[in-house]
């Protein structure tokens, strides 16, 4: 018979006073914004209506002469807005944040000061592991802005940049078809008795929805091919119109591109590659003067035949085919493109304010911390870790080691 446990009456409990975390004070930014010189690249990252609210709210914003001439925001503009206007790019490199609408060069990286946080895009087919790793040296923390998520789970700049992605591949396409860019002289709309011309979507994606919407928008004959049923719904859903719609079946999408007017590539990339979908076999049996636009071009393309092109010369031949490989489409509409990351980036540079700086808003944000790649000295991104060979930190449990 097993005996009751035995409590002594000298025995208590003794109530923990309760821990809370102590909110951090209110940081004052220095942010730095340079002028871009490579990737063919137009935009710049915060408007001079953004810089405004940040000096406003008492942060320090230094902007490289003619930053924003790209998208015509010019140095006039910002010093209004309040922003200091740096002719040196070693002067402005001083700024604790540097905000980059293009990738950070080797050249940048060298003027990077230690612990310094850099907020950019990042293109992997173009990264040098050099650069990653003077940034580990100098214990930089890089956020890959084109990674963050919002509070609804999405990627608002991706999804910014692919909407005008989708929009203006069939502007192009429009061009294109015209006599007076050695195309074949056909209305993308069509008229009263003359049919439309046929335009064939690869990847239904945000990028492939906005271009089915503007194709429609001009009466074109759209037609919709993706390796997902679900994405195929969900995009004839979000439209409103009944179309053509297909897996990717090599046969009938072979059949598909030798009746279309245009080709539009809006393959996603797996593993940061795009898979190439359309063989050159299919390229050459499109009709002559007909027009291919790989908007996946900033993954390596999904067409075998897609050479790189840029924005001064956007266009090639290939098979009497009009071939448009520009990887950064949203740069040639770069004001739009440069309101649209300004509308998430201000955003976030008050919240990292509030919650203490930038370190802040990563340790409470996770939507943040998934643009993280480098933090301190550590890659934090698995797969910039397996493809340069380092050794690969996970985020949460550096921050949670370091709390």
């Amino acid at each position: 018979m097993s005996k009751k446990p035995y409590i002594s009456p000298s025995f208590s409990y003794v109530p923990l006073e309760e821990t809370l975390q102590i909110a951090s004070k209110r940081k004052k930014l220095f942010i730095g914004i340079p002028k871009e010189s490579e990737f063919q690249e137009n935009r710049v990252p915060l408007t001079p209506e953004a810089v405004s609210v940040l000096v406003n709210d008492g942060h320090t914003v230094a902007v490289e002469h003619g930053a924003g001439d790209g998208s015509f925001y010019f140095d006039n503009d910002y010093s209004e807005a309040g922003a200091r206007i740096v002719y040196e790019k070693e002067e402005l490199y001083k700024a604790t944040t540097i905000i980059k609408s293009a990738p950070i060069t080797e050249r940048e990286v060298a003027m990077l000061q230690t612990n310094q946080v850099v907020i950019s895009p990042i293109h992997l087919p173009v990264m040098k592991k050099e650069i990653l790793d003077q940034m580990l040296a100098k214990r930089i923390i890089a956020i890959a802005f084109d990674s963050i998520k919002d509070d609804a789970g999405t990627y608002p700049i991706v999804r910014s940049m692919s909407e005008i992605a989708g929009n203006y591949a069939i502007l192009v396409a429009a061009r294109y078809l015209g006599n007076a860019d050695s195309g074949k002289g056909v209305l993308l709309g069509g008229i009263s008795g003359v049919p439309p011309a046929r335009v064939l979507i690869i990847g239904a994606g945000v990028v492939g929805e906005f271009a089915a919407r503007a194709a429609f928008g001009l009466g074109a004959s759209v037609k919709i091919f993706d390796n997902s049923v679900y994405r195929l719904m969900r995009l004839q859903n979000n439209i409103g119109v009944r179309c053509f719609t297909s897996v990717l079946e090599p046969a009938t999408l072979a059949e598909e591109l030798r009746n279309a007017d245009v080709a539009i590539g809006a393959v996603k990339p797996v593993n940061g590659i795009t898979p190439m979908i359309v063989t050159e076999q299919m390229v050459s049996d499109m009709k002559p003067g007909s027009v291919i636009i790989d908007v996946s071009m900033d993954r390596g393309g999904c067409f075998e035949t897609s050479q790189l092109t840029s924005h001064e010369k956007p266009t090639f031949k290939k098979y009497n085919v009009i071939h448009y490989c520009v990887p950064n489409i949203a740069s040639a509409v770069s004001r739009t493109a440069s309101r649209a990351i300004s509308n998430v980036l201000m955003p976030i540079m008050q919240q990292s304010a509030d919650t203490g700086g930038i370190e802040g808003i990563v340790l409470s944000k996770s939507g943040i911390r998934r643009g993280v790649y480098v933090y301190k000295g550590c890659v934090t991104n698995a797969a910039i870790a397996h493809r340069y060979g380092f050794k690969y930190t996970d985020l949460d449990l550096l921050l949670s080691s370091q709390s």
